[in-house]
């Protein structure tokens, strides 16, 4: 879409109003992205109603968006305060598939849910009773190659739905007290994993590495991290090298490192992703140890790109590129000490500014299908800026914003958040949808 007619859409819609899809006095969490199914009619949601309730959740719902009807994907039968919990949910953007984190099945009172016991499962909306672990967990020597011992969450699809990434953390390195977390992603080839009578293995439908490269004690003033985190895929068919190639699968991520006088930043990284990962010429396993933690295949590389005086700052925010690949943008302080969003080619060089809010941006950023918009939350409205010339628009304001504004992938719907009081007089999460054209 030329950007000024979307421009000019979002001109006239300052006089629509947004629409309340949600009315049940529980929570409806939508993820941060790809809420939206792939012709743009149901977003998925979760029935937390703060963040950090996963473990008690036990529902994924599907709304459809024009009828706003709801339907229950699936419940875990007996969950409790511990888990095991659901929540985080996905759609894929090639097939009616949902993703989401599921804590270990085992969770109980002295065992309960974490990031290190939980684990990625997928449900096709036409077999909603066939629930299909994605990545495979054995956290018992002999470690397993393509599966993982801890736990998955935040998994994105690539943009033709074979390959997941997720932000990782391992219950072995946990017991030791040398837990970091990292960046993996998983594709199709199936991992079969010995049953335990514990209940904490599981095989799955896909073969799990780690890509992002990690220390315990990192260099200061160095590129090494000790934690990666908040990742993208970069673009819908990569990035294009400064030489001209093509890189086809690549990701960004948040990396914590050490400035020269020992104090931590984060910074932008990207790892380029063969089309075949290399996985037996390593020097360990990549599965670990159990001294070590799952390595990253020999052929991944790993780069930082941005050298930044105060690095990424602002409320957790995941990276996020256009479609093109020729941007990512993150969260940080301009110079005047404000939250904006900023850009950096995958390549490196220079970080330009991208929005030009006069107080913090409050959450989570998107770009609309073109790659020309971001839409955020500031001022308590939602804003969206023409990040090529700079200009900034309300779109709905007096809002209590939580998470992120996602566009549909059609470019013609906003859907959010927002804290409604019910007439039991409690605050719950429902969801707005907002139209563009």
């Amino acid at each position: 879409m030329p950007a000024c007619l979307l421009w000019c859409q979002l001109l006239f819609a300052q006089f629509r109003n947004a629409v309340q899809l949600t009315f049940e006095q529980q929570g409806h969490t939508l993820n941060s992205t790809q809420c939206f199914s792939a012709n743009d009619s149901l977003v998925v949601f979760d029935t937390r109603n703060e963040d950090t309730k996963i473990a008690s959740t036990n529902t994924i719902g599907i709304l459809n968006i024009y009828t706003k009807e709801i339907k229950i994907l699936y419940t875990i039968p007996n969950n409790t305060e511990y888990g095991p919990g659901v929540g985080a949910a996905t759609f894929s953007p090639r097939e009616d598939r949902v993703m989401f984190i599921q804590g270990i099945l085992n969770a109980d009172k002295s065992n309960p849910y974490s990031i290190t016991r939980r684990t990625g499962v997928s449900i096709a909306l036409k077999h909603p009773d066939n629930v299909r672990f994605m990545d495979a967990r054995n956290i018992y020597a002999p470690y397993t190659p393509g599966a993982l011992r801890g736990g998955t969450h935040a998994h994105s699809w690539n943009y033709d739905g074979k390959w997941i990434s997720f932000t990782y953390n391992d219950a072995v390195m946990e017991k030791l007290g040398r837990d970091r977390r990292t960046v993996g992603v998983m594709f199709p080839k199936r991992v079969r994993v010995p049953k335990d009578s514990a209940g904490e293995n599981n095989s799955g439908e896909m073969y799990s590495v780690v890509v992002a490269k990690v220390t315990t004690s990192p260099t200061p003033g160095s590129d090494e991290i000790d934690k990666a985190f908040d990742e993208c895929w970069i673009g819908t068919d990569g990035y294009e090298k400064e030489n001209g190639s093509r890189q086809k699968k690549a990701i960004a991520f948040q990396g914590n490192v050490l400035d020269s006088n020992g104090v931590t930043k984060t910074e932008v990284f990207v790892v380029d992703l063969p089309e075949k990962f290399d996985l037996k010429n390593n020097k360990t396993p990549l599965e670990g140890t159990s001294q070590s933690a799952p390595r990253a295949p020999a052929n991944v590389t790993q780069r930082r790109i941005t050298y930044t005086e105060r690095g990424i700052e602002g409320p957790r925010h995941w990276l996020r590129s256009t479609p093109d690949g020729r941007l990512i943008a993150f969260l940080a302080k301009d110079s005047k000490g404000v939250i904006n969003a900023f850009g950096v080619s995958p390549n490196g060089g220079n970080v330009s500014q991208l929005t030009f809010e006069p107080s913090d941006i409050q959450g989570g950023i998107n770009f609309n299908p073109d790659g020309n918009y971001l839409v955020y939350f500031a001022q308590n409205t939602i804003r969206v800026t023409n990040i090529i010339t700079g200009e900034s628009y309300r779109i709905i304001g007096n809002l209590e914003p939580y998470g992120a504004v996602s566009w549909s992938h059609n470019g013609s719907m906003l859907v959010y958040n927002q804290y409604v009081t019910g007439t039991d007089g409690k605050k719950w999460l429902q969801i707005f949808s907002y139209k563009i054209k």
